[in-house]
């Protein structure tokens, strides 16, 4: 049983372990398009209800800085993500090097939020010198928009994102602290390099 993330760089994955001819028993997916691609490779797809643990998960970041803590939310399934993280033993982080920052926040971080609260949540992060914009045309898997924050510097992942998770009408923030990497595989030029955290 493996874990399955989101995005262009967990496609490329889906399709390797696919072609791996390894017998995988099935996947948890944390999105309706990853779902569909592993399916289309013949991978039987479970509810995250139906398990009670994975050996692995594995998905990609938007940003992942040297201590594992990550930004994701680009491909918009981070709560998902998260539920199916916290499954996870461990968790592998797959990325190319322009992913690895020492702070994170020059990627705009994403906030999943009820929507009669988005402005409100902007507001808040105002307050913290972030400019809030709701993505435009884009509802999560639950039908929820996304927020993205632009401008911040997050000093301390962890601290962040159990303040952001507890303002009303958050879903979820886009900040991996408390399901940060295991381990990253870091796609360079001159081959993977493999960080562990």
């Amino acid at each position: 049983m493996v874990g399955v993330g989101t995005g262009s760089t967990v496609n490329q994955f889906i399709l390797a372990l696919a072609r791996s001819g390894r017998r995988i028993r099935g996947a948890v997916s944390s999105s309706d398009q990853s779902t569909r691609l592993l399916q289309a490779h013949g991978i039987a797809v479970m509810d995250a209800a139906q398990v009670d643990r994975l050996p692995v998960y594995v998905d990609g970041a938007d940003e992942i800085d040297e201590r594992g803590f990550m930004i994701k939310g680009g491909g918009a399934a981070l709560t998902r993500e998260k539920i199916v993280a916290d499954l996870a033993e461990r968790f592998i982080c797959i990325a190319d090097e322009s992913k690895l920052v020492r702070t994170l926040g020059r990627y705009p971080l994403p906030v999943e939020v009820i929507e009669m609260a988005a402005g409100q949540v902007a507001r808040r992060f105002a307050q913290w010198g972030g400019q809030a914009r709701l993505r435009a045309g884009v509802l999560t898997d639950n039908q929820h928009p996304i927020l993205d924050v632009h401008g911040l510097q997050i000093t301390e992942p962890l601290q962040m994102e159990t303040e952001v998770n507890q303002w009303p009408g958050v879903v979820t923030v886009g900040i991996f602290a408390r399901h940060k990497a295991s381990m990253c595989l870091l796609g360079t030029p001159a081959g993977v390099r493999s960080l562990t955290f």
